[in-house]
């Protein structure tokens, strides 16, 4: 039994995954992980080049790729960090509206997913997958990564919390 509930589990996972990467492609014209920095820079920590690195688990030359187009889209601002030899990300006023938008795009992507179920269904199915996430064994950084792309402004009992995001 547990495998076929393991192999379910999978096919809605990459349903989410599908929809959030088409909603991403449609709100942004970019996949990959520029909507994930866009998430993250969002938070509004100023996450250096390497921190943002450490999280999207970007190479060093890839993120700073990815920052260079976000700067040059106009949606990125390079600032002076805490530390002078580091640069701080912070979203632009078109960044956040794009941010904004692809929030709102996930979640409206994934409701659907869950209008089948009754709402005491759903109340189940949050309380199963709080469970499922705070039994799992996390770094600081490996919970900013599985919450990339979370609006932290929903989850008020975040089962894996990555407040550690003022720390960036």
């Amino acid at each position: 039994m547990i495998d076929r509930t393991a192999n379910l589990l999978g096919v809605v996972g990459l349903a989410v995954a599908d929809r959030i990467g088409d909603t991403a492609r449609d709100v942004l014209r970019r996949g990959g992980e520029t909507p994930a920095a866009l998430v993250v820079i969002g938070y509004g920590s100023g996450p250096s080049n390497d921190q943002l690195r450490g999280i999207l688990r970007l190479s060093h030359p890839g993120t700073v790729r990815l920052v260079d187009r976000l700067v040059a889209d106009g949606l990125v601002e390079r600032r002076k960090g805490r530390d002078k030899r580091a640069i701080a990300l912070y979203l632009s006023e078109r960044g956040m509206a794009l941010r904004e938008e692809l929030l709102k795009g996930r979640l409206a992507a994934i409701r659907p997913l869950l209008t089948p179920l009754t709402g005491v269904e759903q109340e189940t199915l949050a309380a199963l997958l709080h469970k499922m996430l705070s039994s799992m064994e996390t770094t600081a950084t490996e919970r900013r990564t599985l919450c990339r792309l979370c609006d932290d402004r929903i989850c008020t009992n975040c089962p894996i919390p990555a407040d550690a995001r003022a720390e960036i």
